[in-house]
């Protein structure tokens, strides 16, 4: 946690931890309350036998909010935190004021062969026989120093290095084979956020992604924005999947700017009733056309 002001919730994404919005959070925390945790099965968070589903995550937000005294927040998420993001605000409108997705999963089943690898059998096999020490220096150091070339498609292999050296710790590896369980298969992502995505038009949503990602196409960006009116979306011409952490004190600029300009929503239960019923009639009518 760090500064004061209205409160921003950031949310990491798979494999990673809270220190991927340091950078940001640094600029972040002149005018906001800035909350980036570990999240359950990452970091220093513990690693139990657990709830590992979004809506499991998303309920894990909630109570760490009740926690910590704070209502409502501007939540933001990155890749697999998206999700959580998107999910958090479906479960609990009351108390999300704005939405910020940053190269978020969720929006299609396309996704880099790396993540497909992690669902494959034997992967948590592979990963822990390349977890000793000395192995670890020849990797890490080998993907870092391929990041540094700036040839294609190898932009973010520094932060898959850091991804790398979390799950070379078992109790991580495990959990995050829970979490892949719930949202990706060897075909890609399984869980949609976009039967749901008509809900978010009772919020601001602002949309970043790298041109250079290659773990998730920028094609799911114009997806997330066409379903809400009050969006908007930034595309970081020099970025990968790592946007926030490129171009740390651009992102917050951008964030800061967003939550200025967009009022925080207001979700009252007749509103919230509508717009369900008039999803539920649209999807309805789906059927009966096919």
């Amino acid at each position: 946690m760090a500064g004061s002001g209205p409160v921003v919730l950031l949310l990491h994404g798979l494999g990673c931890d809270s220190t991927t919005w340091v950078p940001a959070m640094t600029h972040l925390a002149r005018s906001y309350t800035v909350i980036a945790p570990d999240l359950l099965g990452h970091g220093q968070s513990d690693k139990p036998q657990a709830d590992y589903s979004v809506g499991g995550y998303a309920n894990g937000m909630r109570d760490l909010l009740t926690v910590l005294d704070v209502d409502k927040v501007t939540v933001v998420g990155h890749s697999f935190g998206g999700g959580i993001a998107m999910q958090f605000a479906y479960q609990f409108p009351e108390r999300t004021e704005r939405i910020g997705l940053v190269a978020p999963g969720g929006l299609g089943s396309d996704v880099s062969v790396l993540l497909r690898a992690l669902t494959v059998p034997g992967a948590g096999v592979l990963l822990g026989a390349l977890s000793p020490a000395v192995i670890q220096v020849v990797i890490r150091g080998g993907l870092k120093g391929l990041t540094s070339t700036r040839l294609p498609y190898t932009q973010d292999l520094g932060e898959v290095a850091e991804v790398y050296r979390a799950l070379c710790d078992p109790q991580a590896r495990r959990a995050v084979r829970h979490v892949t369980s719930h949202v990706l298969s060897w075909r890609g992502q399984t869980l949609s956020m976009l039967d749901r995505a008509y809900l978010a038009q009772l919020m601001p949503l602002c949309v970043v992604w790298g041109r250079n990602d290659h773990m998730i196409p920028l094609n799911h960006a114009y997806r997330a924005v066409a379903h809400v009116a009050r969006s908007e979306m930034h595309v970081f011409e020099r970025s990968g999947h790592f946007p926030h952490k490129d171009q740390a004190e651009r992102f917050a600029e951008i964030l800061a700017e967003f939550i200025e300009s967009h009022s925080a929503a207001r979700c009252h239960r007749g509103s919230w009733r509508a717009l369900l019923q008039r999803g539920d009639r649209a999807q309805l009518s789906a059927v009966a056309t096919a």
